[in-house]
């Protein structure tokens, strides 16, 4: 198929070539031919005129005689000066006055093209006419000859035709020449790109050796094929983390009702010795985790489905004084910036805060600090807890979904694991980053989101 289309497209601008390169011919060659018949009109004009003058010397002479020999010409006719034909050759005896479109005004040798003399039967004719002046008034003399024709001459003509086919020819070959030899590394890049799979890693269409188009085709094609292989192997990395996802998902669902079961069979057993209140307490706080994990893995889909739905100006300080003053466990410390206008989702921002005070207060011995501050173009907002800390191998791990660290599990008691990994995506939707970054003591989170300009 390519090679059908290549030889196709090399026909249709050989063809294009050819046409355009006849077109210029006609052009050019009309013109040639438009000069070269005036030039033989005039030559042709000047021998008539020369034939025709020994009648103008019989009439110098006063030795007219009425019938003329026609010297070759197709035609000659004497006008007296009242207006009569008085001598002429045998086609035109008793024919009135051939034409009076010549000669001009104040013209006394002048020649023209005719072509509607009834005469000479319609055909078209050059006609000259010369001037004698006699005492008893003017004569004019006409004499015919047959017009040059538009293409001048036969052999003109073919001449014309055959250069006309050579021309024509070259071109095609030269075009289809050119097209192929252009065209050429084209089709090794299409034999090429046929070859290349899903699974082909590393492959690369050749580069022609050429600066041209055709060179930086090849080179867009390898950067479009560097692109496709690493989409590819995000996509298969992102397979990857939802096979993960899923069945650490499936773990942490099914940890909770597992509890549920195990303490209903458990009371179902034994009846009598059950204190239903407190199996009632205990299936309710599993309920609570398995409705803590559901709710989370339901704002994760939210955030994977895109931006922020409802940004609006709002002041960062303010929303992280709203959200430090509701009580908790482990003593708060905030030393807040005022004025820190950001453009973002209120209720997402306060989500996000949420949840790293609430890591923080999972992890933290007594206390927790909250600092926000503008840095450059960006509103700085840090959370540092008083606990054991992160070691930083392991900092990028906790912003992972369904990540609990082995040391920190027997304290994260009520963790979905999803907690930071909501506030990474809620950060990121908002054009800023959330990191964990060197502390004195305990972890400090540090987040950056653009400062608003309105």
């Amino acid at each position: 198929m390519s090679t059908r289309l290549g030889r196709s497209l090399r026909t249709r601008l050989a063809m294009f070539a050819g046409i355009a390169m006849l077109l210029l011919y006609i052009i050019v060659s009309a013109s040639v031919l438009y000069g070269i018949r005036n030039e033989a009109s005039d030559a042709r004009a000047h021998d008539i005129r020369g034939k025709t003058i020994t009648v103008l010397l019989m009439i110098k002479r006063g030795r007219l005689p009425q019938v003329l020999d026609p010297a070759g010409l197709d035609g000659i006719q004497v006008i007296n000066p009242r207006g009569e034909p008085v001598a002429w050759t045998p086609n035109l005896a008793g024919q009135p006055r051939v034409t009076a479109a010549i000669p001009h005004l104040r013209q006394t040798n002048d020649y023209t093209t005719l072509c509607d003399l009834p005469a000479f039967n319609g055909q078209c004719q050059i006609a000259v006419v010369l001037i004698a002046y006699q005492p008893n008034g003017e004569w004019t003399i006409y004499g015919f000859g047959p017009a040059v024709p538009w293409y001048v001459s036969p052999q003109a003509l073919m001449f014309l035709i055959g250069l006309a086919v050579a021309l024509v020819a070259l071109t095609w070959f030269g075009v289809s020449r050119v097209v192929d030899r252009t065209l050429a590394p084209v089709g090794d890049i299409t034999r090429k790109l046929s070859l290349i799979s899903a699974g082909g890693g590393g492959m690369r269409v050749p580069v022609p050796e050429t600066d041209d188009e055709i060179k930086a085709l090849s080179e867009t094609a390898n950067e479009m094929l560097g692109r496709l292989e690493e989409a590819l192997e995000q996509q298969r990395v992102l397979m990857e983390r939802q096979r993960r996802f899923a069945a650490d998902a499936s773990h942490d669902l099914r940890s909770p009702i597992t509890a549920m079961r195990t303490q209903i069979e458990d009371a179902l057993l034994h009846p009598e010795d059950t204190d239903w209140r407190e199996t009632g307490t205990e299936v309710l706080a599993s309920l609570d985790r398995l409705q803590a994990i559901v709710t989370d893995l339901l704002t994760l889909t939210k955030l994977d489905a895109g931006a922020a739905d409802n940004r609006e100006p709002l002041d960062l300080s303010e929303l992280i004084a709203a959200e430090t003053a509701r009580p908790r466990h482990k003593q708060i410390i905030t030393t807040l910036q005022p004025g820190l206008r950001v453009l973002g989702d209120r209720l997402q921002l306060a989500r996000l805060l949420t949840n790293l005070l609430d890591n923080a207060e999972r992890h933290a011995e007594s206390k927790i600090s909250v600092s926000a501050r503008q840095d450059g173009d960006d509103a700085v907002i840090e959370v540092v807890d008083d606990g054991a800390g992160i070691a930083p191998d392991q900092r990028e791990i906790v912003f992972q979904r369904f990540t609990r660290l082995d040391a920190s599990r027997s304290r994260d008691v009520g963790g979905t694991g999803l907690g930071l990994a909501i506030a990474r995506e809620i950060a990121s939707i908002h054009l800023g980053t959330l990191t964990l970054e060197d502390s004195d003591v305990g972890a400090r989170f540090v987040l950056r989101i653009p400062i608003s300009e309105d």
